[in-house]
């Protein structure tokens, strides 16, 4: 299945039913009086977030969703039905921006959340609704309201625990096929990973995380460089960060100092987020290489570095608990707050 994060599509609710204008005739009955029933109400939109979606490919097929009019009125006080509403189902996390694509709408960041985007119009009132001592025989009907249309964007950000970030090539990849049964593109050349990708960690029966990993950045992402930072938006609902960094390739100071630049101009609060730094490819190093690099780095980022080898396995599990344990704290704090 093709990864698609972004759609522009246009929905527009149904209209109302019209309201007619009709009389009572039967056999004997000399006055019958006005019975002209009114409108239904047309269908409206409605997105609902649902668990087995991961991308937004159907939009790129069907862009353009309608709902039904209502029904029309009839004689004998009769009502006209409403139109059923159209329920678009988007994956979890999916945003709905307007057509500036600045205005955010609804954010669906919860299995089963819907919003009624637009809303279907009102019927209109029969010539029995304007029935009154002085005014026996009214000939008013109206015509039912229009709906609501418009143009609008929706943006996927993936709902994962953990958010992989880093340049490309600093193992990302090959990290996510050990911790987890993923199985994404692994190779020897930059940008290899071109769509995000999510993966499950389960330490045991009842702990169990999801990690987001995103293509590789490079200087100058946010100005459009290599594939630009635009999927970042998909570790913005991370609760840690884990910045892996080659230590094989050198320059590691230089490494996280480019990355934390690009999380900063990228500013959706990444560079507030928690960072866990880990040193990846420590066998491809020499003991004293990897103390080294690693004090360099502990020195200019002020944190703790780990290292790691995903090939290896070396420092993994250590690395999984640390990340197990700033879920559960990140989890516990939502629960609190909520």
């Amino acid at each position: 299945m093709k990864f698609l994060d972004q759609a522009k599509i246009y929905v527009r609710s149904g209209d109302g039913g019209d309201g007619v204008t009709a009389f009572r005739r039967e056999k004997y009955i000399e006055f019958g009086g006005p019975d002209g029933g009114n409108g239904g109400r047309g269908g409206d939109i409605i997105f609902e977030a649902v668990p087995n979606l991961n991308t937004l490919i159907d939009f790129r097929y069907t862009q353009h969703f309608r709902a039904r009019k209502g029904g029309n009125g009839a004689g004998s006080d009769r009502t006209g039905a409403a139109s059923p509403a159209v329920v678009i189902k988007v994956p979890i996390g999916t945003q709905i921006m307007d057509d500036d694509r600045e205005t955010l709408l609804a954010d669906l960041d919860e299995a089963g959340k819907r919003v009624t985007l637009c809303r279907g119009g009102d019927g209109g009132f029969g010539n029995a609704n304007y029935k009154s001592s002085t005014n026996r025989a009214p000939r008013r009907s109206d015509k039912g309201w229009p709906g609501e249309e418009r143009w609008v964007w929706l943006r996927l950000k993936l709902i994962a625990d953990v958010g992989l970030v880093g340049l490309p090539n600093a193992g990302k990849s090959t990290f996510l096929s050990v911790v987890s049964a993923a199985r994404p593109k692994i190779a020897d050349y930059p940008f290899t990973t071109l769509h995000p990708q999510l993966g499950v960690v389960r330490l045991s029966m009842t702990e169990e995380f999801v990690v987001a990993d995103i293509p590789g950045l490079i200087e100058g992402a946010h100005e459009g460089t290599g594939l630009g930072d635009r999927f970042l938006g998909h570790v913005e609902r991370c609760a840690v960060l884990l910045h892996l960094i080659d230590g094989a390739a050198g320059n590691v100071v230089d490494t996280w100092r480019t990355i934390r630049h690009e999380l900063a101009a990228y500013g959706g609060g990444l560079a507030e987020k928690p960072e866990i730094i880990a040193l990846n490819k420590t066998d491809a190093m020499t003991p004293r290489e990897a103390s080294a690099r690693r004090a360099a780095l502990q020195k200019a980022s002020g944190a703790p570095v780990l290292l790691i080898s995903a090939a290896t396995r070396q420092g993994v599990p250590e690395l999984l608990r640390l990340l197990q344990d700033k879920v559960t704290a990140s989890r516990k704090d939502a629960q609190d707050q909520s």
